[in-house]
């Protein structure tokens, strides 16, 4: 019997990835606090959970590429373009 796999939120996703890069931005600006890298460390484990993955920077990797794929289909089904960027 194959399973299927299930995926989280993507709302959920967004929103770890998000405090995971602000605890990241902390955590760089003050390595010696441990109450900040603690904090870090925390939502990088809750990434794994939420991504399946082992290492933190793996589980960060999934989550924007999950969200990127997301994103990606909502704007194949509305047949919208993405923004051109600036460096074009």
């Amino acid at each position: 019997m194959t399973g299927a796999v299930l995926l989280p939120a993507r709302t959920e996703v967004a929103r770890h990835l998000e405090q995971y890069r602000a605890w990241e931005r902390l955590m760089l600006a003050s390595p010696d606090n441990r109450a900040v890298r603690g904090s870090f460390e925390n939502t990088g484990y809750t990434l794994c959970v939420l991504m399946g993955k082992r290492c933190a920077r793996e589980a960060v990797d999934a989550a924007e590429l999950y969200l990127n794929a997301h994103r990606a289909r909502e704007r194949a089904v509305s047949g919208t373009r993405p923004a051109p960027s600036a460096n074009a």
